[in-house]
Order: structure tokens, then C-alpha cells, then sequence
């Protein structure tokens, strides 16, 4: 692993970034405090609160942390399948009271002003989503002294953020709760993600770089595995989404571990993008009408999303989720990451006894 990307953090222990108000600066200072790094996800902000919530977070502490950028998207050429999904989630507005947004608030979420302010006043670590920044960006970065990680559904993706100039890579297994960060949405791929330790494997052998393994990892024994597979470090979403420090409203922390919701899917309801979230009404009745079209749909669906959360419906809400979300727990995030860390070491040493004893039996 990179001396540059290890320095940051001595656990092996990475909070993963979640949008959409989660990833607070009371959660990522936690996460630092405890030795793992913690994550701002500047995500749906604008570059000036993306900015406040940073010194927010370097008063709360002194430690490492990192930042997550979601890239500009591509423009969108079929309107007119936005317009019939919006007629089709007219009855949705009427119920909850409000109007839909409007598709068309914008494509590049402040990309290149989140950037300026990333170059003004340096973090530890930035991370991209939805695609591989040019080369000039992650060097500038780097001169900046900030170690660059981009996310990576496939090995094919992986090779092209080592081509890029990235520190280090994000392995994200299909198993990881919201959106896959795909570098080309693409609605004929629907469906084909990859299982993470699969993935790791084969990210491992195509790129040279750090490999940080993400989806569904809920357990220290989880983290021992994609070690071993050949990760550097574990990103955790979902585990630290049900903390007391987490930003996730209380219906959202609840519903992880109520029996009511059974399981978890893949749906471009919410955001016109693929994303994992707890299966609710509303993704079963709209996800399979929603159009490849993302940030259109997430605009459209935005004050419905509000709406619902308001009225206390999580039949309504996006309730993003990894397939591990039954095993969440209620704990504080610094204390998560020291069950964690404990249950590394626990499997770790399990691990190295395992196959001493076999050593010792094959040699008899």
C-alpha cells in the first residue's frame, strides 16, 4: 500500500462518503479520532458549503480526512423520456403535496468550483464518483499534497483511473449501498455489476496502485477478507449510516434493521442512475419505468423525496442501503471503528493460526 495513502490513517478503516446529507463533519471526525479516515461528501452541495462544512470539520478535529467529488455528467439526449416518467410521478406530487423539481437544474454539481476551493485550501484526500478526472486535475492535487483515490466498478475501469494518475483506486462491489460509480451509464449494463471479492481480485492483478475494497462490508472479519484478497484498506457505508453521528434522518437509520423491509435492490428510480437501496413502494412501482437519466431523474425526484421524508413515509424515500444493512449497529462511530478494528485482529490472528497448524501438519 502507498506510504502516501497509509500515512493517513493507521486502521485500515475508510468512512465511505454518502450524499444527501450523511456524511456530517461530527461523523467524519469520529471516524479520524478513531484512526480510520473519515469522509465529507461534497455531493448535491454547492462549492461554498462544501467549503463551511471543511472548517467545520477541521474544528472538530486535527486528524486526516477526505473529501468526495462527484464528477460532470454527460448530457442527456432523450427529454422526452424525462417528461413521461414526470407525468408518471405526477400522482406521487399530488399525494405528498408538492410540485416535481426541475430536470434541468444542472449537470456538473459545481465540479470545477469544488475544485478551486480543493486547490485553495488542500485536505488529506479526495475522492471522484462517476468517472476519472483528466490527468492535469490529479496533478494538481497531488502537488497540492493530497492523495487522489477514484472510484472503479470493473478492472476495465481500474486500468483506466491508473492510466489517469490516481493514487489509489476504489473497488466497488455490486453488493455497496447508493449509487455505483460507474464511468459510463450505460442501461444494457444494468444488472451485470460485480461481487466485491471477485472484483478485488481482479482489480489486483490489472493495476499497480492501492486498492481500497467497498460494498456490503459490515464486520471486522469482512475487512480481514478483502485484505487478504488483495485490498489495502475497506470502505464502510452503511455501517456508520445507523451511528448517532450520522446524518441519515431516523426513518432512514431504523428502517436498516426493520423486518418490514426485507431486502435490497438496484433501481434508477430515485436518481436515473443505478443505486442499492432498501426495496420501498416507490421502488417498486417506478423503478422499472426510470430513464437512464441522471441528474435529471434526482432533480425530478428531489422534493418528492423531501416530502416523504417530512411526512414520515419511508415508503417514499430513497433508502439507500448495502446488502449488509441487517447487520448495522447502533453504536457510537468511534467505537465502531474500535469493534471493527478489534474484529480485524480477531480474524487476523484466527487466520495466521489456521494456516500455521496447517504448515505444521503438512510438514509432519
Amino acid at each position: 500500500m502507498s506510504s502516501a495513502l497509509t500515512d493517513l490513517f493507521p486502521l485500515p478503516i475508510v468512512q465511505a462518503p454518502m450524499a444527501g446529507g450523511v456524511s456530517v463533519p461530527q461523523l467524519a471526525a469520529a471516524v479520524s479520532e478513531a484512526g480510520g479516515l473519515g469522509f465529507l461528501a461534497a455531493g448535491y452541495k454547492t462549492a461554498d458549503g462544501m467549503y463551511q462544512e471543511i472548517k467545520q470539520l477541521r474544528g472538530l478535529t486535527g486528524r486526516p480526512f477526505g473529501v468526495n467529488v462527484f464528477m460532470p455528467q454527460p448530457e442527456y439526449a432523450e427529454s422526452g423520456a424525462v417528461e413521461v416518467y414526470a407525468h408518471q410521478l405526477a400522482g406521487e406530487a399530488a399525494w405528498y403535496e408538492t410540485e416535481l423539481g426541475d430536470p434541468d437544474s444542472g449537470r456538473d454539481d459545481g465540479y470545477e468550483a469544488k475544485l478551486a476551493v480543493l486547490l485553495d485550501n488542500p485536505v488529506a484526500a479526495v475522492s471522484f464518483h462517476f468517472g476519472v478526472p483528466a490527468p492535469e486535475v490529479l496533478d494538481s492535487l497531488r502537488r497540492a499534497g493530497t492523495v487522489t483515490l477514484v472510484t472503479a466498478t470493473t478492472a476495465e475501469e481500474a486500468r483506466a483511473v491508473e492510466r489517469a494518475g490516481a493514487d489509489a483506486v476504489i473497488a466497488q462491489g455490486v453488493e455497496a449501498g447508493g449509487h455505483q460509480g460507474t464511468h459510463r451509464d450505460v442501461a444494457e449494463n444494468d444488472g451485470s455489476g460485480v461481487g466485491l471479492l471477485s472484483l478485488v481480485a481482479q482489480v489486483r492483478e490489472t493495476v499497480r496502485i492501492p486498492v481500497v475494497a467497498a460494498g456490503g462490508i459490515m464486520r471486522g472479519g469482512q475487512i480481514a477478507a478483502v485484505l487478504a484478497a488483495g485490498a489495502s484498506a475497506a470502505q464502510l457505508g452503511t455501517a456508520f449510516l445507523a451511528t448517532p453521528e450520522s446524518g441519515a434522518a431516523a426513518l432512514h437509520k431504523q428502517a436498516l434493521t426493520d423486518p418490514l423491509f426485507t431486502r435490497t435492490a438496484l433501481t434508477r428510480a430515485f436518481s436515473g442512475r443505478p443505486a442499492r437501496g432498501l426495496v420501498n413502494r416507490f421502488m417498486r412501482e417506478h423503478g422499472p419505468y426510470a430513464p437512464a437519466a441522471y441528474p435529471e431523474v434526482h432533480h425530478l425526484t428531489s422534493p418528492l423525496r423531501k416530502a416523504a421524508a417530512r411526512s414520515g413515509d419511508a415508503q417514499g424515500m430513497a433508502l439507500w442501503a448495502g446488502q449488509g444493512h441487517r447487520m448495522a449497529r447502533e453504536l457510537p462511530a468511534g467505537q465502531l471503528v474500535e469493534t471493527l478494528a478489534a474484529e480485524l485482529a480477531a480474524a487476523t490472528t484466527a487466520l495466521s493460526a489456521a494456516v500455521e497448524s496447517k504448515g505444521e501438519g503438512d510438514r509432519r
